[in-house]
């Protein structure tokens, strides 16, 4: 590490105070001179420690209703002048511009703000000018210049300080800040531009902070990192470090069930699909049924119910090799219970867990990106094709086949009975193999699909598909509509007695 560099004056002018008064104490302590505005400076004096007002050295007052303060060229000067450069050194010393060694300056809260529905007059008032160019300048300069751009950085600040045993910064750790400084400002300006561009699209500016490197990828092979609060959607109770597999299931697994309504559910994924699905009276009903679906996928499955686990469900969930579970809480002889399995993941949602309302995907050089399909049918959008209409029963049926549907990797077909996903299959590149494939795996496992429901992600093109559900015991149909040769799929229901209802709605999940 080279040479620490002592800070002899530090400007510090915050908006929020929290987490403040640790630095102020170490920097007064050792003598360092403290030069700050408004509201901040009448709280550094209030604490006991001396004070100078940047007023008194640029000799102008805040002005504009407070939109001026630091914006001088003896406050930028300090801060941008290079020590190393004796032009540069020629000129403070002719202007009297003092060097500014340490800058703690925060935003304004411009993204709170908007999540509050403030007006538009408040909302702008919150863009941060001199906030904002402070940090750049600072960071800018970070061979000279040390930048404390957030309070989440105070921590970081005084860790070096304390390896040095005074207020002291080595180049490296001066970088880092300034790293730290323009992921600030970058995250600033995107929320900025996502605000006055009002989900028009007409750029892609992404800000998600907390980079968590993760074991691997897909696979061991490739590097992942996850960006996001994960803690602040979930506490994870028990179990091994998440991995990125064990994410993208998860977000597979919250968006189903927030779509499963209030009655007892539970369902169970694998590879983003469900495999598992059941709603009944009480929660352990639920996973019983829905572990009946396919018993074998559901070995080291994404485990996910809308109700607190209770310790009938626990004791049942005990027998099985569960790779995460997520619920909205877990009595404490439940919890107990799940916990027996030291790697097993126990996750508790922290309220709604709601995903990202639009989606992002990267594809060749650019980015696609998209709502997310929030769309759930409800019995008035069930309109009939057939001459034989679909029964109350049937009803919830294919409501719930439809959900799992909409849930699965295209091409997709779910088979429902009682309210239980019997069987799907998922990512087929023809609509007759994954429903032959959910055929094959229903009988596999003992089910009966007489009276059962079908639903496909897409429209048939031709009448092979309904043949040969009704050939398995299927008597009613739901699927989106919309191809040229629809009627040859109602007559064939016509003719055999089967009922079948248009959403006009498509699930591609790609």
């Amino acid at each position: 590490m080279d040479n620490p560099r002592l800070i002899h004056t530090a400007l510090i002018s915050v908006f929020d105070k929290d987490g403040i008064d640790d630095l102020l104490t170490l920097l007064a302590g050792a003598g360092v001179r403290l030069l700050s505005t408004g509201g901040t400076r009448r709280y550094i004096e209030a604490k006991g420690y001396a004070c100078d007002a940047v007023e008194d050295l640029t000799g102008y007052p805040s002005i504009l209703g407070g939109r001026v303060k630091t914006l001088h060229p003896k406050v930028f000067g300090g801060i941008l002048s290079r020590r190393d450069v004796e032009a540069d050194r020629e000129q403070t010393r002719q202007f009297d511009i003092p060097d500014i060694d340490l800058v703690v300056v925060d935003l304004y809260p411009f993204e709170a703000t908007v999540a509050r529905g403030a007006s538009e007059e408040d909302i702008i008032e919150k863009i941060d000018i001199g906030g904002i160019s402070l940090i750049r300048a600072a960071a800018k300069n970070f061979r000279d210049v040390a930048i404390v751009a957030s309070k989440r950085q105070y921590t970081a600040l005084l860790d070096c300080f304390g390896r040095h045993g005074k207020p002291a910064t080595s180049l490296e750790e001066r970088r880092q800040l300034a790293t730290a400084a323009f992921a600030v400002t970058s995250a600033y300006d995107s929320h900025i531009f996502n605000y006055f561009d009002g989900g028009q699209h007409s750029a892609l500016r992404l800000a998600i902070d907390g980079a968590k490197p993760l074991r691997y990828g897909e696979n061991p092979h490739q590097q992942g990192v996850y960006f996001g609060d994960f803690d602040h959607m979930f506490t994870q109770l028990h179990g091994k470090e998440i991995s990125y597999n064990n994410l993208l299931d998860i977000d597979a697994a919250v968006a189903l069930m927030n779509d499963c309504g209030d009655e007892p559910a539970f369902a169970i994924l694998k590879h983003n699909n469900p495999c598992g699905v059941a709603i009944r009276p009480t929660l352990a009903e639920a996973f019983e049924q829905a572990l009946a679906g396919d018993p074998v996928s559901a070995f080291g499955g994404i485990f996910v119910a809308n109700r607190p686990i209770d310790t009938p469900t626990a004791e049942l969930m005990n027998k099985v090799f569960i790779e995460v579970c997520i619920a909205p809480d877990y009595s404490p002889e439940a919890l107990a219970i799940l916990e027996q399995k030291k790697n097993r993941v126990l996750l508790r949602t922290n309220g709604k867990t709601l995903p990202q309302e639009h989606l992002v995907r990267t594809v060749l050089n650019g980015a696609l990106v998209q709502q997310r399909d929030n769309h759930n049918e409800t019995p008035d959008e069930l309109t009939p094709a057939t001459q034989k209409l679909v029964n109350p029963r049937q009803v919830d049926d294919l409501l719930l086949a439809n959900l799992i549907v909409k849930h699965s990797k295209s091409n997709a077909i779910t088979l429902v009975k009682d309210r239980m996903l019997l069987a799907s299959g998922v990512g087929q590149t023809s609509r007759v193999d994954a429903l032959k494939q959910a055929i094959d795996k229903a009988r596999s496992f003992g089910h009966d699909l007489r009276g059962a429901v079908m639903a496909s992600d897409a429209f048939f093109p031709f009448a092979d598909c309904v043949e040969i559900a009704r050939q398995a015991g299927i008597d009613a149909v739901v699927q989106p509509g919309g191809s040229v040769r629809d009627q040859e799929s109602i007559d064939y229901c016509d003719n055999h007695d089967m009922a079948m209802v248009f959403t006009g709605i498509r699930h591609f999940k790609h």
